[in-house]
């Protein structure tokens, strides 16, 4: 694999214009995902961008941080990998799907990482091509945070997957989840698809109001579990239905033998399962 390293964090208002732009003249190659990892060294945490991420996912302000933060610091890697010209999809109108964090140990705010970004492990989907986006976060030599993040490719899949739908379960918490809330999630991760932040640029890509970003669901979820978690830990989600915005939604957690489960749904409709397991 052919390791490339940055000399600064790659810019996301240079990146999501090209993003735009190969969604409308790029086409899928089908080609093989890139043999290039992307690294940055001597990434530091900005303290107020962390109090701020944190005020909107709901944690607690610490110098400790939440397992879903250094996504946040791995994301303009992962835009420059997937916006490249030999990446095989256009990054718009790829589906996030499923996102596995392992936390091998706490990280604080003092501590430089180096980021390590690569994707791998392309493979039929029922519903078309799916691969997985790897990023790592170190500490000297030690790998200290892995993410996960399953992209599908809507095309022509390896057929249905179907299960029967279950009951919604009887929710622990009720979200109240603002209308703006994809604004304020795209100012503290970089992350600003058309379809999280207005009704309008939502329906351009076909959905009746703005949704939540999965991201921002899964650290909510996860805020819910502070002062109970390992050290060391996987938190492991699907996404389901996108939640449109505003939205009430039912939280639902629960014990299994080595951690925990939970679920959000709104009215009939899964949005996000998951579960919480010790290393």
């Amino acid at each position: 694999m052919a390791i490339r390293e940055l000399d600064s964090t790659p810019s996301l208002a240079t990146l999501y214009p090209k993003a735009l732009l190969g969604g409308v003249l790029r086409k899928p190659s089908g080609g093989e995902l890139p043999d290039t990892e992307l690294v940055r060294t001597g990434v530091v945490v900005d303290p107020a961008h962390l109090a701020a991420y944190n005020t909107v996912c709901g944690f607690r302000l610490s110098d400790e941080l939440p397992a879903t933060y250094p996504h946040m610091l791995a994301f303009p890697l992962q835009m420059a990998l997937m916006t490249e010209p030999g990446f095989p999809f256009p990054l718009l109108g790829m589906v996030h799907v499923t996102n596995r964090i392992t936390q091998h140990r706490a990280l604080r705010v003092s501590e430089p990482l180096t980021v390590r970004v690569r994707a791998e492990n392309l493979r039929p989907h029922e519903k078309g091509r799916q691969f997985d986006v790897i990023s790592e976060a170190q500490v000297g030599p030690e790998t200290v945070w892995t993410d996960v993040s399953t992209y599908l490719r809507r095309g022509v899949g390896s057929g249905s997957s179907r299960r029967d739908q279950l009951a919604p379960p009887t929710p622990d918490a009720l979200w109240r989840i603002p209308g703006d809330i994809g604004r304020r999630y795209a100012e503290v991760s970089g992350d600003r698809n058309p379809i999280h932040l207005h009704p309008l640029t939502a329906r351009l890509f076909g959905f009746p109001r703005a949704i939540a970003h999965g991201m921002w669901t899964k650290a909510h979820a996860l805020a819910a579990f502070e002062g109970r978690l390992p050290e060391a830990f996987t938190v492991d989600v699907r996404f389901k239905q996108p939640v449109l915005l505003p939205a009430k939604a039912g939280f639902t957690s629960w014990s299994v033998d080595d951690g925990w489960a939970f679920e959000l749904w709104s009215k009939a409709k899964p949005h996000l399962e998951g579960t919480i397991s010790s290393l």
